[in-house]
């Protein structure tokens, strides 16, 4: 039995005594029940709704501390322009002012010269009445003495002095607050800035995230001819810059930029080796990442210059994706094609590796080049790993999570072959499969969902955007198709 009142179990010998007397006295086997119910609330609250709300916090802090690395970065491009506007106004005003002191300077020196040119012309005057009056005075002939003129009032009257001053320069004192203003603006807490996460089961008005229905047909919205030609190439990558414009690589050097809506070219642009770009992704600055798998490299275009941010030695990048707090997560094989490991970085600095479960076993595989990678809406790490037929994720923590080895039965009852690898907003996990000609749609936790496989012809590349539409590349054809897969 049970006391209600004292909260205790108690046994025949306490029931005999008088400590309980008079209390209200329940079966154990009710207050087990009881106890157990309200944990599998306590549980299922955790897991369903307290436990995914703290997943979007982080996200959310995440997303916006990226946000202000873009904003701040902004705000001191702005900065800097302003100097070099300043500059160039300033070298402006100093070139003016310098070409006015020049001026001055030639005037007052072609014065001065022609000045002195007159006085040397005096000069030679008396030299010459000097020898003339020698002349004279060593002369026996009486006339000479009367033919000398009388000149001396002329050479008497001394030239002009003519006084030159330089131009008074006064510099303005300057300061700082005159050119430069920064406001700060404190931080701000608010203590109800976040709510509890409503979950499918409890799906309200209220929800800061709704859920999404997978649509059991899912709708090819539209189709884009990337213009790739050649008989060996393909498409192989494809990347969104927005909800309007796509990014695409194939295997050549060029890598395109599209409008979805208009299928247009926008911009093409070579890599910087010459050689075709292994996978593409776009920062959440905006900026094209891509790994040349050759050249041992990880470049990025910036300002429509390609830069080089991260030079391997002994391994090869492999797929690349930018993660929610701005790091690049780069998937990378050894020179031997033996070892595989994921590194994280921040810029060119390598912050964290990745290569072994808790056991010591490789958590990927070896002897195969294809492998994509990307992070999920709830930070895991998903890796699609061609050479082991799977999916591998990993969490937050770098732990494994599970392995996704496909579903059975595929539509063309083939081995599951993962390619491009992308994630929706739901934390759903969607996989290229292009041996079945279908992309493969998991949850979080590993689960089988659905296929899309209606015209899918060797499915390569994957990308979401915003508003979890999904892009196709198909490497055959060249193509990339918009899908509209839920709702």
């Amino acid at each position: 039995m049970y006391c209600t009142q004292c909260d205790v179990p108690v046994c025949s010998i306490c029931l005999a005594s008088d400590q309980h007397f008079g209390h209200k006295l329940v079966r154990m086997q009710e207050i087990r029940d009881e106890k157990r119910d309200k944990l599998i609330k306590k549980q299922t609250e955790l897991k369903e709704t307290i436990y995914p709300t703290y997943q979007d916090i982080v996200y959310d802090v995440q997303s916006r501390m990226s946000q202000l690395e873009k904003e701040y970065g902004d705000l001191s491009t702005a900065i800097i322009k302003h100097g070099e506007d300043w500059h160039r106004e300033i070298d402006k005003l100093v070139k003016n002012l310098k070409a006015e002191i020049d001026e001055m300077k030639n005037t007052q020196l072609q014065t001065l010269q022609k000045h002195l040119d007159e006085i040397k012309t005096k000069i030679c005057d008396i030299k010459d009445e000097i020898k003339s009056v020698d002349s004279v005075l060593d002369s026996t002939h009486i006339s000479s003495l009367f033919s000398v003129p009388s000149t001396l009032d002329k050479y008497r009257k001394l030239p002009r002095k003519i006084t030159v001053s330089l131009p008074k320069f006064t510099p303005k004192k300057l300061q700082a607050d005159q050119l430069f203003s920064l406001k700060t603006i404190p931080l701000k807490s608010n203590e109800h800035g976040y709510s509890i996460k409503t979950t499918q089961k409890t799906l309200n008005a209220g929800s800061s995230l709704p859920i999404k229905q997978l649509l059991d047909e899912p709708e090819t919205v539209n189709t884009i001819d990337t213009g790739y030609t050649g008989i060996l190439n393909a498409l192989y990558s494809v990347a969104c810059l927005s909800d309007e414009e796509i990014w695409t690589s194939g295997n050549d050097r060029t890598m395109k930029l599209f409008s979805i809506n208009q299928g247009s070219l926008l911009k093409s642009i070579t890599t910087k080796s010459g050689n075709r770009p292994y996978d593409i992704a776009v920062t959440k600055s905006g900026d094209l990442v891509y790994t040349d798998i050759n050249d041992r490299t990880v470049n990025i275009l910036k300002n429509e210059k390609v830069e080089g941010v991260i030079r391997l030695r002994n391994w090869r990048p492999l797929g690349v994706c930018s993660t929610s707090s701005g790091d690049l997560l780069i998937i990378m094989i050894s020179n031997d094609i033996k070892q595989t490991k994921v590194l994280c970085y921040s810029g060119s600095t390598e912050k964290q590796t990745i290569q072994f479960d808790d056991k010591g076993k490789p958590l990927y595989s070896s002897g195969h080049y294809d492998r994509y990678i990307t992070e999920n809406r709830n930070l895991d790490i998903c890796v699609s790993d061609c050479g082991a037929g799977a999916v591998v994720v990993v969490n937050q923590a770098w732990k494994l999570r599970f392995r996704y080895n496909g579903h059975t039965p595929a539509p063309k009852n083939k081995p599951f072959i993962p390619r491009g690898i992308t994630t929706g907003s739901q934390s759903h996990i969607l996989t290229a499969d292009n041996n079945n000609d279908c992309v493969h749609i998991i949850d979080q936790d590993g689960q089988f969902l659905r296929y899309i496989d209606s015209g899918l012809s060797c499915p390569y590349g994957l990308c979401t955007d915003t508003n979890d539409n999904l892009f196709v590349a198909l490497s055959k054809n060249r193509q990339v198709k918009k899908i509209k897969y839920c709702q």
